[in-house]
């Protein structure tokens, strides 16, 4: 009784080791999927959204930018044709910025649309190309009063030449090829000289002696659509009268054959001096 009695307790200690050892816990327990389990009485095995998380808006649903507006132009206080003072001053102080490299005539053609149109535009002004008091306004407080001499620009002395003998009576442009200069001769005496240019060998102007049949001081080329203020006609379309493009660029250039004058204040009263009938003679001295 004893002996097996010994047996029965060996065998339940035996037992109870062999239980305890397979309720030992592992290591580390699993980590817990990352997303949060469906809300009860979900349908859907996906996951939700977390609350505080932003949905990006697509491209098309994203507010664009309004446009800036255009800079809009005041009234017009002088422009393309006009002439005088106040075009003398523009062009000076344009001239100060480099905004004009041609020649400070007073007369508002091409080239002075052109500058005040680039001016314009470098600014954020609206581009017409005539002058507002925006645009004046901002040349003025980049620019100083222009000295004399600059709203003058006077031209260099005119070269001398012999005048043509049909040049001594009466009224006459004498005009002379070989030193492009033209003499305004009343009796003999030379009143004025001013700086000519010519046509091109392919439109030459004309050689010899005629009178003016017209004059037309805003005319505008019915062929080449350019202006050609203060014309006085001498021989069927071809005229003395002021070229902007002259006086903008000098002798890189040439007439359609016509008498081109780039002095502005010269042909301006040259013009109020000449009358119909008075004599031109184009020649070689």
């Amino acid at each position: 009784m004893v002996m097996r009695g010994m047996i029965a307790g060996a065998l339940a200690a035996l037992l109870a080791t062999t239980f305890a050892a397979c309720a030992v816990e592992p290591d580390a327990a699993p980590a817990p999927e990352a997303t949060a389990s469906p809300a009860a009485g979900s349908s859907s095995a996906s996951p939700s959204a977390s609350p505080s998380a932003t949905p990006t808006p697509s491209p098309s649903a994203r507010p664009k930018p309004e446009p800036k507006p255009s800079p809009t132009s005041g009234p017009r206080l002088f422009g393309k044709g006009d002439s005088g003072d106040d075009v003398r001053d523009l062009q000076a102080r344009l001239k100060q910025i480099g905004w004009f490299n041609a020649g400070v005539t007073g007369f508002y053609g091409n080239v002075t649309t052109e500058a005040v149109s680039g001016f314009q535009a470098k600014r954020g002004i609206a581009v017409t190309g005539f002058v507002d008091q925006t645009t004046l306004d901002r040349l003025h407080a980049m620019t100083r009063e222009p000295t004399e001499a600059e709203l003058t620009d006077a031209p260099p002395p005119v070269p001398a030449g012999k005048l043509d003998p049909r040049c001594l009576t009466g009224r006459v442009m004498c005009i002379d090829k070989s030193t492009s200069v033209l003499r305004w001769v009343v009796g003999g005496t030379v009143q004025t000289s001013v700086e000519v240019r010519f046509g091109s060998q392919e439109l030459p102007t004309r050689e010899g002696r005629f009178s003016v049949f017209a004059k037309s001081r805003d005319h505008v080329s019915s062929i080449y659509k350019t202006p050609m203020p203060f014309a006085m006609f001498f021989s069927g379309g071809q005229a003395v009268h002021y070229s902007p493009d002259f006086a903008a660029n000098g002798y890189n250039g040439a007439s359609h054959g016509c008498v081109n004058v780039r002095d502005y204040a010269a042909i301006t009263s040259l013009y109020d001096q000449v009358n119909i009938g008075d004599g031109v003679v184009i020649y070689w001295s």
